[in-house]
């Protein structure tokens, strides 16, 4: 007979290590070139020395003279607070009694929900990767006709998704909006239920219980604006990735005299392009014009992805219109606490009831950051010409 016990007993036993497993490696392609690694977490945070330059005791002499000075590398350190990464599943009670009697019925309940989770959590962490860190989606205007809400893009939107809406100063202008429609052409949102207060031109959406809180995507590398992992851009240079306005028609010069200048310049290598849709297709219809093949080639996790000189060239969602990112993911490392855990009482149990409601919960957690210790090998193209 199927209870909590055995519903509690298959999350933990059966299903952690394959959801860790999809998360980790399938939830994005960046995110499974990049290693996970415990190393240099110090309580709440990550501290990580970064090297700048080169070991300096390195010269020539005399057959009998003095040998060159030892010099050692220069090394800064960064540090950035643990973020939490929460994702819940949810099972009724009534769900539970009805598959009670059969094994078969209580697999395909516990699979749906978390089927679920994992969409959501494909979702969530791929956008993560490259915003910011602020966890802001867009901006939002005024209701319009229909009960409609203008937003400036709704590439970081999907329906389901529960969002809060604050001012462009940063004060709350109302929460738990559920997202019931997204329309991509009009590029406006449909909310469930009453908006309980007045949503005005300017105001700024993002994920629920999320402002400022998520991890430290390339959004955040690339924004110079902001100080990086502690320390002042203005005075560390090397904290100033590439980038360039291109301004032009994608060809494969421009990107060859990016991943030459980061070579050369920071002893970087590239080995991954990310691309919004229309770079993607502009460089597509680039290599037809000279009637060449486009490789493609096969990463791990499964993904299949064009090739550009045997380098993964990757179409990914969350990226802005006319955009590119070159990469070298050996910089990065997402410093955990732990893995993919649940949420756990002090009876060590993971489902719980939902107060007030005929309801069970249980909570996956990961306490993590994203560093790149080579901010200055990476490498930002806008502004291609995509028009058709």
């Amino acid at each position: 007979m199927v209870t909590i016990t055995n519903a509690e007993n298959a999350l933990k036993t059966i299903y952690l290590g394959a959801v860790t497993e999809l998360l980790n490696t399938k939830a994005n392609p960046l995110l499974s070139k990049i290693e996970q690694t415990s190393v240099d977490v110090w309580g709440k945070d990550v501290r990580t020395a970064a090297r700048v330059g080169i070991n300096g005791g390195i010269g020539a002499g005399d057959e009998s003279g003095n040998l060159p000075g030892a010099y050692g590398s220069n090394y800064i350190q960064f540090v950035s607070t643990l973020k939490n990464l929460y994702g819940q599943i949810e099972i009724s009670d009534k769900a539970i009694r009805a598959s009670a009697d059969g094994k078969g019925a209580f697999t395909d309940l516990l699979n749906s929900e978390l089927e679920s989770l994992l969409s959501a959590s494909k979702f969530n962490l791929g956008r993560m990767l490259y915003g910011d860190g602020s966890g802001k989606l867009c901006s939002v205007s005024a209701m319009i006709s229909g009960g409609a809400y203008p937003v400036s893009s709704t590439r970081n939107l999907i329906e389901g998704m529960v969002v809060d809406v604050y001012t462009a100063g940063g004060s709350l202008v109302v929460s738990g909006l559920r997202i019931a429609y997204v329309n991509r052409d009009a590029n406006t949102v449909t909310f469930a239920g009453t908006v309980s207060a007045t949503i005005n031109d300017g105001n700024v959406m993002y994920i629920q219980g999320s402002k400022d809180k998520e991890i430290t995507g390339l959004g955040a590398i690339f924004d110079k604006s902001k100080t990086l992992y502690g320390l002042d851009r203005n005075a560390y240079p090397f904290l100033a990735p590439y980038e360039k306005a291109v301004n032009a028609d994608i060809d494969e010069i421009t990107i060859q005299k990016a991943i030459d200048r980061l070579e050369y310049n920071a002893n970087s290598t590239v080995d991954f392009i990310a691309v919004s849709a229309d770079v993607k297709y502009a460089y597509q219809e680039y290599m037809k014009q000279f009637k060449r093949n486009v490789d493609v080639m096969e990463l791990s996790g499964g993904y299949k992805t064009l090739s550009y000189n045997g380098i993964p060239f990757v179409y990914d969602r969350f990226i802005e219109d006319g955009t590119m990112y070159l990469l070298d993911t050996s910089a990065f490392k997402l410093h955990q606490l732990c893995d993919w855990r649940y949420l756990e009482n002090e009876n060590g149990k993971i489902l719980r009831q939902t107060q007030g409601k005929p309801t069970y919960t249980a909570t996956l957690v990961k306490y993590c950051d994203l560093i790149c210790s080579r901010p200055n090998g990476q490498a930002k193209l806008t502004g291609f010409n995509t028009e058709a």
